[in-house]
């Protein structure tokens, strides 16, 4: 399908699609942050350990955003910085997540790198960069995310 709108109009279509996911992550709607994707969008973590799911499909995307935030209570998006590329459909995105473990109470700040692709219905695509070890150690399941690495060894 040919997209009729504007470049302007494209890369405001991405830039909103950004907006609406963090405002609906810090709010913990999970119904809103999963209608951000369209509905066979992916979502993906290039840096995840081994056998990390690549996620297709809003059905798919929910339940992980899902079990997701019932271990991670984010409270604000502290910093954000959104680079536009020659694709005005795709936006690079660095951002700094205040968040809470859920499990241990445990305040922490994670640095996320973005690249989404966003069409009409929705994030058509979603490749999330983040630090597995920071990650494992801010929810206290460092140990837990060592030793699925050696097994997978």
């Amino acid at each position: 399908m040919v997209d009729s709108l504007s470049v302007q109009d494209r890369h405001q279509r991405a830039h909103s699609a950004v907006a609406r996911f963090h405002e609906r992550l810090v709010a913990r709607d999970l119904y809103g942050l999963g209608h951000v994707w369209a509905p066979h969008g992916t979502l993906e973590f290039p840096f995840a350990p081994p056998g990390w799911p690549k996620l297709r499909g809003r059905r798919e995307i929910l339940d992980y955003l899902r079990d997701f935030l019932r271990e991670v209570r984010v409270t604000e998006i502290v910093e954000e910085t959104r680079h536009e590329t020659a694709d005005p459909d795709v936006l690079v995105v660095e951002w700094v997540a205040a968040a809470a473990a859920v499990r241990s109470g445990r305040h922490y700040r994670l640095p996320y790198v973005s690249i989404l692709e966003v069409g009409a219905l929705g994030i058509l695509s979603f490749r999330d960069y983040w630090s597995p070890l920071a990650t494992g150690h801010a929810l206290g399941r460092l140990d837990e995310l060592i030793a699925s690495q050696e097994s997978a060894s």
